[in-house]
């Protein structure tokens, strides 16, 4: 199994910037699909951006896109999200998920095999 480690997480002003990365502990995860997906409080987990593999197609959900920019660094395993002019409204736990040989776009939680532990996100107005 590959283990997911999140980190960039923090506390920002609206309208400011955060890039979140997803490493692999050990190992490598460079063949498989990676997502981030975000929790707040008394919500649901929710999609963010996805970035395939093979492919390396993104997706993300419409509330973020123009925003965040989801990419990889193969030669550093690792996946970032980028997150520009955030809102109050991205305040949330953010959690970096994998699954092997994923083409396709894949929004259910359910879809993915690994689990960070998740980084909070917050954003004050």
């Amino acid at each position: 199994q590959v283990q997911l480690v999140e980190s960039g997480g923090g506390l920002v002003q609206a309208g400011g910037s955060l890039r979140l990365s997803c490493a692999a502990s050990e190992g490598t995860f460079n063949s498989y699909t990676v997502a981030w997906f975000r929790q707040a409080p008394g919500k649901e987990r929710e999609f963010v951006a996805q970035v395939t593999w093979p492919g390396g197609s993104t997706f993300y959900r419409d509330s973020v896109k123009g925003r965040f920019t989801i990419s990889r660094e193969y030669a550093e395993n690792t996946v970032y999200l980028q997150m520009n002019s955030l809102n109050p409204e991205d305040t949330a736990v953010y959690y970096c998920a994998a699954r092997r040989y994923l083409a396709t776009v894949a929004t259910r939680s359910a879809m993915y095999d690994y689990w960070g532990q998740g980084t909070q996100v917050t954003v004050s107005s």
